[in-house]
This record gives C-alpha cells, structure tokens and sequence, in this order.
C-alpha cells in the first residue's frame, strides 16, 4: 500500500516557495558566472607580474577613522557590500518563515535538521583532524560549516534542467538555514568587545526601518541612509557590520498589504538580488580570492592541518552530515522520499552544499586574522572545486534519468488525458515542463 503523499520528503512546495525558487533561478545562474570570474580574475591577478597591484590595491585604506571606517579596500568589500547580500539573506529568511517551507513545522523540519547535520559533521570532522596533529588549530572549526547560495544554485540550474522543484527548493531552504546558522556563529563567536551604545544606536535604526516599511514609507532617500546608520552603528558596535544586514531584511513584511500584488520583502528582494549577486559577491570574491598559488604554497596547504581539516569537512563532511540528518528524520516520522526520487538525488544535492566559498571565506578570515588564512583560503577554493564537480556529476546523471522518465511519460495516453483535462488543450502541444512530475503518475518507478 502506497504512503500518503503528505508523508513523504521532497514533496508538492507551496505558491510562495514557487514564486521564490523561480526568482532565484533566473537571477542566481548568472550571480554564479560573475562570482567564479570574479575569482578567476582575483587569481589570475595574484599571481601574475602584477601582483604588487592587486595587493596595493586591496590594502589601500580609505574612510572616516573618527566612525572607525577608516578599512582597507578589502574590508569595505567583507563588511559593506556583504552586507547587501545578506540583507537578500535576510528578505529571503523572512519570506521562508512566514510564506514558505519554514513556515510549516512538517516542512521546515527536514531541511532545518539537515542544515544543523550539514554544520554539525563539519565542524566535527575539522576539530578532530586538528586535534590529532601537531600544529593544529581548533579556531577554524565553523570554516567548513557554511553553504555558498550562489554558487550552489548557480551549478544545480545548470546540470539539473530536469531535476525535481522540491530538490532544488531543499537545496535552497538547506542553504538559507545554513546561512541563518552562519550568521549566528559570525555573531556569537567572532564579536570580542561590543559597545552596547552603538549596538542600541543600530538596533533603533533597524526599528525605524521596519515601522517605515510596515507603513509602507518606502523612500529610497529615507530607507537608504537608515540602513547606512544601521550598518555603520553596528560596525562600530563590534558585531560584525554584515548582522545588521540580515536584521534589516528580516523586519521587512513578507506577506502582502490590501491592494499589494507582492509582498515588499518580495519586491525588495527582486530589486536587490541583481545587485547583491551581480556586484556585491564578485567584488567580494575578487579581493577574497587573490592568494599566491605555487608548488610551495599547494605542499604548505596540503601539509597543514587547518587546511586539512576545512577541505574534509567541506567535501565529506557536508554531503554526509546533510544525508545522515535527512535519513534520520525519514526513519523517525516513517517518511519516505516522494515517488521517483532517489537517495542519489539526496547525495548529490548534500555534495552542492559543500561548496562554501563566500561565507567560509569570510569566517576564515575571522579566525584566522592574517594568520593562516592563505593556506584556508586555498582549501575552501579547492574544495568548493571539488563538492561542486562531484556534486554536478552525480545530478547530471539523476538529471537524465528524470529526462527519460518525462520523455516516457509525454508520450502516453494517461499523461496526455491528464494534460489534455488540465490545460483544456491538446496534450501533445505541452512542453514537458508543464507536465506532471513522473513521481506523481505511477508507483512501478519508485526508486
């Protein structure tokens, strides 16, 4: 007897975890792109005849030392424009938890427990790879612990044309957690001193900024330099300037007014993603990613424990924290994978998480502070390489598997009644994207 679909993982998504995913598709692909130039040309310069440039230029400081703003070109690049992605962050928090699969205790629970998985086995893994050798170090433990959003998403839309909706929205709801997580150990673990009278003065402009946006007061040039003083209050304060951020996006409504078409956390957030993943990243990932590549420096990284640690605990222990955590809420609540889906899917998409790229190199910098970070740096690049390549192999194989199975499909008299019914015209005119998912016709292809 076949289970209830409603106990099932990766099952139907709601309207607005549609909405979501879509948005995210077209504009993550190309952020994607811009982030890997970006850091091919941050190498490419590193290591060239020109490489006093990129230094000079990365370490020129500039801005008002009285607002403890006077940083370098690479911290304004760390703790400014981050600060834009994770208020898409944030605006994408917001609209999971109140419209989306965070909003639903059965829902939210599987990619939530597979988040604090994917988290939990990394950072367990790095600890113990220090601890066992010498010279080994215990602060880069949450190096390996975060989800590059971008660059995942960008090289799932790419192999996974195929791929079921609700993979790729685990993938995504897997990863907006996952930042959740970050952010909170950016927070709690990396703040040393903070100035609770600038940390009130930020926290007042966030209030601000979400009564006016409640009210639906939305002047660029009243908004705007609110968000600034939140930013540079938080700076200040001794919290990293990026928590501000996400707080701004998490105050914005996420479900929309009387006459509204879309909710404003909506709306901003289709406004500010082009900017946040065409800009932002990629100027990040340009002053980020500039480390000196040699036969030395690969044998120092390769030799060292740290980096060790970081790249076992991004590609293995990712893809097994993720599918451990996912497996043990399937045996729990007696949940199966929803039809036609495989433990395969389930590996693949664990492997993507393991690229971590943006946010592990910025938590590398904050545990390391100079020291060490060229060897973590190359680990997170080598090994976001090598989750990514696995990652995309394995999906693009789940990929044609599910081709076929739509191709089958679009062929047979059920599915062209069912189209037919559906759509009010003649099936064989449909594409088969907007036929039904083959886990939702037959049984016999269960995997």
């Amino acid at each position: 007897m076949a289970k209830d679909p409603a106990a099932r993982l990766f099952s139907r998504l709601t309207p607005s975890t549609e909405r979501n995913l879509a948005d995210i598709l077209r504009t993550e692909r190309a952020g994607g792109l811009l982030l890997l130039l970006g850091t091919v040309i941050a190498l490419v310069w590193a290591n060239s005849a020109w490489s006093g440039g990129y230094e000079s230029l990365r370490d020129f400081e500039f801005g008002p030392e009285s607002l403890h703003l006077h940083l370098s070109v690479g911290d304004w690049a760390k703790d400014g424009l981050l600060a834009i992605f994770f208020f898409v962050v944030g605006l994408e928090l917001k609209r999971e938890i109140v419209a989306g699969e965070l909003r639903k205790p059965s829902t939210a629970i599987v990619p939530i427990v597979a988040a604090v998985g994917g988290m939990a086995v990394p950072a367990g893994l790095y600890v113990l790879t220090n601890v066992l050798q010498d010279g080994g170090s215990t602060s880069g433990w949450a190096v390996p612990t975060a989800t590059d959003i971008a660059f995942a998403v960008a090289v799932l839309a790419v192999v996974g044309k195929w791929l079921p909706n609700a993979l790729r929205a685990f993938l995504l709801t897997l990863a907006v957690v996952d930042d959740l997580l970050a952010i909170i150990i950016i927070a709690v673990f990396f703040t040393e001193e903070v100035h609770f009278q600038w940390l009130i003065a930020s926290a007042l402009c966030i209030a601000v900024f979400g009564f006016l946006a409640r009210k639906r007061i939305t002047h660029w040039w009243l908004l705007i330099p609110l968000g600034v003083a939140a930013w540079a209050f938080m700076h200040a304060s001794g919290v990293h300037a990026t928590i501000a951020g996400v707080a701004l996006g998490m105050v914005v409504p996420a479900l929309a007014a009387k006459g509204e078409k879309h909710a404003l956390a909506e709306h901003w957030e289709h406004k500010w993603r082009p900017i946040s993943a065409g800009v932002a990243v990629p100027i990040f990932a340009l002053f980020a990613a500039g480390i000196t590549i040699s036969a030395e420096s690969l044998t120092t990284a390769a030799g060292d424990p740290v980096a060790q640690g970081v790249f076992i605990g991004l590609v293995l222990g990712k893809p097994l924290g993720i599918v451990l955590a996912t497996f043990i809420v399937a045996s729990i609540s007696k949940a199966g994978l929803d039809r036609g889906l495989s433990w395969w899917d389930v590996i693949g998409v664990g492997f993507l998480a393991g690229i971590g790229f943006t946010v592990s190199l910025l938590i590398g910098e904050l545990s390391f502070d100079g020291e060490r970070v060229a060897e973590v740096k190359m680990a997170v690049l080598l090994a976001s390489v090598v989750a990514a390549g696995i990652g995309a192999g394995l999906l693009m194989w789940r990929d044609r598997h599910y081709q076929r199975l739509y191709e089958q499909r679009s062929t047979s008299t059920e599915i062209n009644q069912q189209v037919a019914k559906a759509h009010g015209a003649r099936a064989e005119h449909v594409h088969p994207d907007e036929l039904p998912h083959p886990s939702e016709v037959k049984d016999e292809d269960k995997h």
